[in-house]
């Protein structure tokens, strides 16, 4: 096995030598979050194995015993990631409950712009019953929000599939937000939409000050406005023996 740079550094005389001396042991949470930071700096394709072991200051195969490739790191990454996502199964108002979610999850996202990739497709790469438990448990705790509210199991998990696909669009889209000339002020130049032929776009053109005043928080507000109004109605409205 070969030696970490750890493993060979040198010490000042009189002091116990590097390799000898005794190191925290390695963990699957400290590997994974070596890993995370990667991302948050360099992105998914800047993570390597090797990468990953030098950050964590160890030899590639005490990195194996931890995670088996670099696919479970992904996995193991999404998933400290969720973990500091959070559902009320017992709050007494579950449209204010989504809403807190939806925060929360767009501020982890915020906080991981490069992460939010393995957030949206990693989970679903595994099937359901082989995903990690911090993954599942806010699926498990809007069911039960949502079934305690008067939402039928089946209707609950529509529900919990139509919010967190509203969700996953909108961070993508907010993180994707860019501008071609940030130093401009008039939207059509700043969005670079003059590129457009005016007579083919006519509707892009017009809406430019609104497209170039994206305010991701005024955005989410108003689509889970949208999006909870239509649920309680359907709730309200629902025939208590379908699903």
């Amino acid at each position: 096995m070969a030696e970490s740079p750890i493993d060979n550094a040198s010490t000042p005389s009189g002091t116990e030598p590097a390799a000898g001396r005794r190191r925290s042991p390695v963990t699957r949470e400290a590997v994974l979050r070596a890993a995370l930071g990667i991302i948050d700096r360099d992105g998914v394709d800047g993570m390597s194995m090797r990468r990953l072991a030098d950050a964590v200051g160890r030899d590639p195969m005490v990195i194996y015993r931890h995670v088996s490739n670099k696919a479970a790191v992904l996995d193991g990454v999404a998933e400290i990631v969720f973990e500091q996502l959070s559902v009320d199964a017992g709050a007494p108002d579950w449209t204010s409950q989504l809403r807190v979610v939806a925060r929360d999850f767009r501020r982890l996202a915020l906080d991981h712009p490069k992460v939010v990739p393995l957030l949206v497709t990693r989970p679903l790469a595994t099937p359901l019953g082989l995903r990690s438990q911090a993954v599942l448990r806010p699926l498990e705790d809007m069911l039960a929000l949502l079934m305690r509210a008067g939402f039928s199991g089946a209707d609950a998990l529509h529900v919990y599939r139509a919010f967190f696909g509203f969700l996953f669009g909108h961070v993508l889209n907010e993180l994707q937000e860019v501008v071609e000339n940030p130093e401009e002020t008039d939207g059509v130049l700043r969005l670079g939409l003059y590129r457009l032929p005016i007579s083919e776009f006519p509707l892009l053109r017009e809406l430019a000050p609104v497209l170039d005043a994206y305010d991701g928080t005024a955005e989410l507000e108003r689509g889970l406005d949208i999006l909870l109004t239509g649920l309680a109605a359907n709730l309200s409205n629902g025939d208590p023996h379908r699903g």
